[in-house]
């Protein structure tokens, strides 16, 4: 059968900064044909996405988009302004939501402050905002994609009280609202609870079998059946490419453990004496309600130091919430009976004496952090507790930053801005910011997000010697079992606000 393009890149060169992304690339996709593209962090998979969205602008080379060419063709009466990115729908790593004054001007506790989130649509008032491109009758409707997505029971909650899985769950509906020809996903499975992974293969199933043409960045082992064609990425290069049941995963699997460095380790985990403490957090009997609706009841959690505990629960079972109260950045920690680190929240201490004893690292926080600091600069940052640096460098600090993104190995980032580095660089960044200071008090809320293989083993491997090697009390939330640190000895689950399992 004669293949027919969908799109093709030619000759392309793709400069980012100082950075050559692409040379000379060469990427063409036939109809019929949906595409995952898999590779390690930084080599060039969402770059792709964005070429193809016409997001990044080649140096030299083209991209041609057929679909466009035959959709004005077929309809003499669209509007001939109709571009190709009206054909295209894209969900990204980062959502790019505005409030009602159509400003973006959100931040990451905003969530938990209801005072401040009245400026903020509604999932409903959101997706009834997208209009798809073609006046013709849509497949993809409102109440179809609403089902579809499970997100009929969140209609009326607000966008910044959704959950990370939430989010990225109405982040796919409202690109199938548009009913694309062209559907670009970046890492659509981060973030999703067991449940909603194991019915993400239908929903792509459905996505492809309605027309539209799929192409997503993934993860080796999470290839949807329905994907046809698999591209493997390495340094900016497509080094191979294959049809999707012919391709291995257990191929590209990458060097096993790398040794860290216990000596360097030891020497950063003593730069401070840590305070002894008999609670680090005492909670009893927690409810906190938003309106008429109930996020967390009757829980109970005492954690003492040491403690090394995983978080549990699917996507919107309150575990953020949870996590909010013991970071302060829940104002309802008032009207609750929490200890932390020994003091009853109320009694004269300050958020700042609260964040001085934790290092704190979520999907919200990387979603809201300000990206125009150097990456040394973010992670000098944490010393002080603060989104970005906004006092002169201090050299020795500094130069502790380093020492930690040797630990995780993205040194070679250090004077880049934050914003121009790989999706998963700017995680470990925001990772290392949280161990700078040697907390008493590790949560880290989804931290292998986006991650690669190597990553997510290389930090595994990192939080396990660094539990080994001093007192730290850890939180670790994931959706993912394999993530889990094996330091990690006690579980505490979550569903419907409520504590299943201790």
């Amino acid at each position: 059968m004669m293949n027919i393009p969908l799109l093709s890149i030619n000759n392309a060169v793709l400069k980012l900064g100082n950075t050559n992304v692409f040379n000379d690339l060469d990427f063409c996709i036939n109809k019929g044909e949906n595409w995952a593209l898999i590779g390690e962090s930084g080599s060039g998979k969402s770059a792709l996405l964005q070429i193809i969205a016409g997001k990044f602008h080649l140096s030299t080379g083209n991209i041609r988009y057929y679909f466009h060419e035959d959709f004005l063709q077929k309809h003499h009466s669209a509007d001939a302004h109709l571009t190709f990115h009206r054909l295209i729908a894209m969900v990204e790593s980062k959502h790019h939501f505005r409030n009602l004054s159509n400003t973006s001007d959100f931040y990451y506790q905003q969530r938990f402050n209801s005072s401040d989130s009245e400026d903020v649509m509604t999932v409903e008032e959101y997706l009834l905002s997208i209009k798809p491109f073609n006046s013709e009758p849509a497949y993809w409707t409102f109440d179809k994609t609403l089902e579809r997505l499970h997100l009929d029971e969140l209609r009326d909650k607000q966008l910044i009280k959704l959950s990370n899985g939430e989010t990225k769950r109405l982040l796919i509906a409202a690109a199938l609202l548009k009913n694309p020809v062209l559907l670009l996903l970046d890492n659509p499975l981060a973030g999703l609870d067991v449940d909603t992974r194991a019915g993400f293969n239908s929903i792509i199933s459905d996505i492809i079998t309605s027309g539209i043409t799929v192409i997503m960045v993934t993860f080796p082992f999470e290839i949807p059946e329905a994907i046809t064609n698999v591209a493997i990425l390495q340094k900016g290069v497509i080094v191979a490419q294959m049809a999707a049941n012919s391709f291995d995963p257990k191929a590209i699997l990458t060097a096993g453990k790398k040794k860290l460095d216990s000596d360097e380790l030891t020497a950063l985990l003593n730069t401070k004496n840590s305070p002894q403490y008999t609670w680090i957090v005492k909670m009893d009997n927690i409810h906190i309600t938003y309106g008429d609706k109930q996020i967390l009841r009757n829980v109970d959690w005492q954690i003492k130091q040491g403690d090394r505990w995983a978080l549990l629960g699917p996507n919107g079972a309150g575990k953020s919430t949870l996590l909010s109260l013991i970071n302060g950045d829940n104002p309802q920690a008032y009207a609750n009976n929490i200890v932390l680190f020994d003091r009853k929240r109320g009694t004269g201490e300050s958020i700042w004496d609260i964040k001085s004893n934790i290092g704190f690292v979520s999907p919200e926080l990387y979603q809201y952090f300000p990206a125009d600091n150097s990456c040394l600069q973010v992670i000098e940052s944490g010393f002080y507790d603060t989104m970005g640096l906004f006092r002169p460098s201090d050299s020795k600090k500094a130069a502790t930053a380093l020492r930690w993104m040797k630990a995780l190995e993205i040194e070679h980032h250090s004077r880049q801005l934050l914003k121009n580095i790989p999706a998963s660089a700017q995680r470990l960044c925001l990772l290392a910011r949280a161990l700078i200071k040697n907390p008493s008090l590790l949560i880290f809320d989804e931290p292998c997000q986006g991650l690669d293989m190597h990553q997510q083993q290389h930090f595994k491997t990192l939080i396990d010697t660094i539990c080994e090697l001093s007192n730290v009390t850890l939180i670790y939330v994931t959706h993912y079992q394999h993530e889990i640190p094996d330091s990690v000895d006690k579980v505490l689950k979550l569903d419907k606000g409520k504590v299943i399992e201790s």
